[in-house]
């Protein structure tokens, strides 16, 4: 499974019961926000399943200046100015933002977002530096991400690294790397997925670590249900790129 595919599953799966939001109020501060900052501002819907941009003056820039609504989550059309390795490194960083908010306490989720530094094709045909910026809206008395707004816009101080998490309430930035994956599945389902990977049966893992076959078997459901997929070849495929095994 891509990490597209794993991040779609994960916003999409999600129970939109509880909560709420002002969605109007969103909107309103996105079009200010582009109008306010030359940027082009994307409200990506979960439950619709739909996106609103405001391109703003920089939407001239990457020649999307008519481009105002998208029947996704994704905005294609802007994502398409990335290489295809460019858009799954995009991807996997939002996925291990995603991943890191799990870990921040509820109250304290709305003080992040994901800083990166892209390459697009602009209009005129040169390769130029973007810098986008993410955040997840979730709703009131909720562990649900109702939307994700995202800025994209030239950069107007110095960069250093790909991705940064930042916490606009302190000030404090940090790099994201691949380390924090690793706090999502427990040692023992790392020993458990690997081996899977290797090719071993469940008998053959009870053996290895010895433990109950049961015992690998629920290992095994909670490993599927923290990664969100649906069987252990995508489990090993996506541990994998996020480095976890």
């Amino acid at each position: 499974m891509s990490c597209l595919k794993k991040l779609n599953q994960l916003l999409k799966s999600q129970s939109f019961n509880g909560g709420t939001i002002d969605v109007s109020q969103l909107l309103d501060y996105a079009k200010n926000i582009s109008q306010i900052e030359n940027v082009t501002v994307v409200v990506s819907d979960m439950r619709c399943g739909i996106s609103r941009i405001f391109p703003g003056k920089f939407g001239f820039v990457l020649g999307v200046s008519n481009y105002v609504e998208e029947n996704s989550i994704w905005e294609k059309a802007i994502l398409n100015l990335m290489t295809e390795k460019q858009r799954e490194e995009k991807y996997l960083a939002e996925l291990r933002f995603f991943n890191f908010l799990r870990h921040v306490p509820r109250h304290a989720r709305p003080d992040y977002y994901l800083v990166s530094k892209l390459r697009m094709k602009a209009a005129t045909g040169d390769t130029i530096d973007v810098i986008h910026r993410m955040y997840y809206i979730y709703a009131d008395d909720s562990e649900t991400v109702t939307h994700a707004l995202c800025l994209y816009g030239r950069p107007t101080f110095d960069f250093i690294g790909k991705n940064r998490i930042v916490n606009s309430f302190t000030g404090i930035s940090e790099e994201l790397t691949a380390s924090g994956d690793s706090s999502i599945l427990s040692r023992r389902e790392k020993q458990v997925l690997t081996l899977i990977d290797s090719g071993k049966r469940s008998y053959e893992i009870a053996d290895i670590l010895s433990i109950s076959k049961n015992t690998v078997s629920r290992h095994r459901q909670q490993i599927l249900a923290k990664l969100q997929v649906k069987n252990s070849m995508e489990a090993c495929r996506i541990a994998k790129t996020m480095k976890i095994i």
